[in-house]
């Protein structure tokens, strides 16, 4: 397996400046998860008066605020990286920990083993993708410190078209066509590139893009799950009864309510627009990109009178829903 430049220093255990990278990043990360749901305790501690909607509102305000800040703090402050792996990762590890410190004790057996085999679920996923090889095209056997200096290279020579984002190969078995794009991140050609995930590490395309979505569905469903365990130990603990007097881990109950919901929100939105992508056999980086890319570009002839033609968006690849269905899960073998 070809490893993506972007993923080097995260997996390469041989090198100590790598690893000591990595493990000052996973610390700044870690911290920021800490403050940021300390942070968003304040709000259902404070601002209890307020509506559940405009609590909600006022957390992704605050949201949006610890970003820009913690961003500033890492650039001028700390001058180091964080690692956005690593906080979805200690994000998932600081959900669980206060759900088996307070939630747990008010949740029957069966949402307990439903939510716990989500976790690990989401744990199992996190590391596939990140250590998944995207499609990435590379120039044979080469060690993947030698494949990144020597790739590039000869890519370029074999594969030149593609990088304008011409279609080169046509499978007759199947009928499959296989898009090559150039990720600027991970410096490298991949096959199917749907977008680069900071989240997850590692580029979305033709061979992980299944897992993808899997992990997609399993953090839906595991932060729904915890919407419901929360919201049954919110029932016995009576918090909304008494919203002036909560303690600090009730205050954390809320607020991770309120920051699970934030979370399903854009989750549901981005799955949909997934499942949308998937129907129409087209990826994320084409539909944004696609005046670079020439199959795109359906060219209208100008008419009587005028100077210049139009270009308008179209897609060869869309045979159907059910025929675009068929490719997406056959291209995988």
């Amino acid at each position: 397996m070809k490893i993506p430049k972007a993923m080097l220093e995260t997996q390469n255990q041989s090198n100590p400046l790598s690893r000591s990278k990595l493990i000052g990043r996973c610390i700044v990360s870690c911290i920021f998860v800490f403050l940021t749901h300390l942070a968003l305790s304040v709000i259902p501690r404070f601002f209890s008066a307020f509506s559940f909607l405009t609590q909600l509102a006022l957390s992704a305000l605050l949201l949006l605020l610890l970003l820009g800040f913690g961003g500033w703090c890492r650039r001028t402050l700390l001058r180091a990286k964080a690692s956005a792996p690593a906080f979805v990762f200690f994000n998932i590890l600081f959900i669980w920990g206060f759900y088996f410190s307070v939630i747990r004790p008010a949740v029957p057996q069966l949402h307990d083993v439903v939510f716990n085999c989500g976790v690990v679920f989401l744990f199992i996923g996190l590391y596939s993708i990140l250590t998944s090889d995207p499609g990435i095209v590379t120039n044979g056997s080469a060690s993947p410190d030698q494949t990144m200096e020597s790739s590039l290279s000869q890519v370029d020579k074999e594969l030149e078209p593609l990088a304008s984002g011409l279609v080169h190969e046509l499978t007759h078995d199947s009928g499959l066509l296989m898009r090559v794009r150039y990720c600027k991140t991970c410096k490298a050609y991949i096959k199917g590139l749907d977008h680069h995930c900071p989240a997850f590490g590692n580029c979305i395309g033709q061979n992980n893009h299944p897992l993808f979505l899997i992990l997609l569905f399993g953090f839906i469903g595991t932060e729904a799950s915890y919407l419901v365990c929360s919201s049954l130990f919110a029932a016995k603990s009576r918090i909304l009864d008494r919203p002036s007097e909560l303690t600090l881990s009730e205050s954390l109950a809320v607020s991770t309510i309120l920051f699970t919901i934030l979370q399903l929100l854009w989750q549901v939105v981005f799955l949909i627009w997934h499942i949308y992508c998937l129907c129409v056999n087209i990826r994320t980086d084409e539909w944004i990109k696609w005046k670079k890319y020439p199959e795109f570009q359906l060219v209208i002839p100008p008419e009587p009178g005028q100077s210049f033609r139009n270009i308008r968006f179209w897609n060869p690849y869309d045979k159907g829903i059910v025929q675009n269905v068929k490719e997406f899960l056959a291209i995988q073998h």
